[in-house]
């Protein structure tokens, strides 16, 4: 199985294969309106823009799984991308991504690309301590933790990188960028 068998869900419910992807370099990430880690929005849109027309796309996903962060519609929360974050690339229909609902695009990311830590740094820490928490186990399974995990996929539909929401952007774009 590869990426480009898979397909996503758009807002308003048609399916998008991401086989229409084949050849682009994609950043996949689950996504908040109401997180610590929305304001990624501007370096993603930033990104987007820069490396658009070199073949890069972002498949937003909205996800309330984490702490409820997502709680409108997908109208609403496109309204809020739009307006807040003038955003320009699309946001997919809102899903789950762990659990028996999980969409099968972030299945495989998953068994693609496990977690392997939060990195360094006062954010890192406390999410690790909140995870803790909220699943003691959680350095040893492959879930998402939490809002605006990344995904990076190069031109070839290979997963070559994740990154936690406590990863620099700086990282995220540096990756993106050796992919063009």
């Amino acid at each position: 199985m590869s990426i480009y068998d898979l397909s996503v869900q758009a807002a308003d419910g048609h399916e998008i294969p991401l086989s229409d992807y084949k050849g682009k370099v994609l950043l996949i990430v689950n996504t908040a309106t109401g997180c610590g880690f929305t304001p990624h929005y501007e370096p993603i849109e930033k990104m987007y823009e820069k490396y658009h027309e070199q073949g890069f796309e972002v498949i937003d996903v909205p996800c309330n799984q984490f702490a409820g962060q997502t709680p409108g519609t997908d109208d609403e929360i496109h309204e809020f991308c739009t307006l807040k974050y003038n955003t320009q690339f699309p946001q997919m229909k809102k899903s789950d991504v762990n659990g028996e609902n999980a969409i099968p695009l972030f299945k495989y990311l998953k068994e693609q690309k496990g977690f392997e830590g939060f990195g360094s740094g006062p954010k890192a820490l406390a999410m690790a301590t909140m995870l803790k928490t909220i699943d003691k186990d959680y350095k040893n399974n492959p879930e998402i933790k939490w809002n605006f995990t990344k995904f990076v996929v190069d031109r070839e539909g290979n997963v070559v990188a994740r990154f936690e929401p406590t990863h620099s952007m700086k990282k995220v774009e540096e990756c993106v960028a050796s992919l063009m």
